[in-house]
């Protein structure tokens, strides 16, 4: 074999080669995600902050369908030869992104959760001494008027009337 070939056959080797029907087929499915992710807001399973970058690889999918060329020029300025590893690089960059995304939303919401956890405790600790308050002066007063002299006349002279 030629060595003056080889450059050629690697070079076509790397081009995205899609069918029409392949093309189509990628649309739809890239239609239907962005659907779906349209559903999951509707139904309010999926709140709009965190739709967009979901939104967005829909977008990428169906660019990705409509100009396969896009992924060689992806590809290139990556510097990648094989447009499949720059396809591979792009997806697992996009996972580790929402990895850490969702990492620092867990962070601050566990700890969210232990505020709201401590003001709780602090609001069921001020009502239960406030209750015990009452219940100290109900106690006071209920002593206090019991013991006095004057009590029982006055209790006599309400049930004479």
């Amino acid at each position: 074999m030629d060595s003056g070939l080889l450059p050629l056959a690697a070079d076509t080797a790397n081009q995205v080669h899609l069918t029409p029907q392949t093309r189509i087929v990628a649309a739809v499915i890239a239609l239907a995600f962005m659907l779906m992710i349209l559903e999951l807001i509707r139904r309010d399973k999926l709140q709009e902050r965190y739709s967009v970058i979901w939104l967005l690889a829909g977008i990428g999918m169906l660019a990705g369908a409509a100009f396969p060329g896009l992924l060689e020029l992806v590809a290139n300025v990556m510097g990648v030869r094989d447009t499949n590893v720059a396809l591979f690089s792009l997806v697992l960059l996009l996972l580790l992104g929402l990895a850490l995304n969702f990492s620092v939303l867990m962070s601050r919401q566990a700890d969210q959760i232990t505020r709201l956890a401590q003001e709780l405790a602090l609001e069921k600790a001020r009502a239960q001494n406030l209750g015990e308050a009452r219940q100290d002066e109900a106690q006071t007063a209920l002593g206090k008027d019991a013991g006095s002299p004057n009590s029982g006349a006055i209790r006599t002279t309400e049930d004479a009337a």
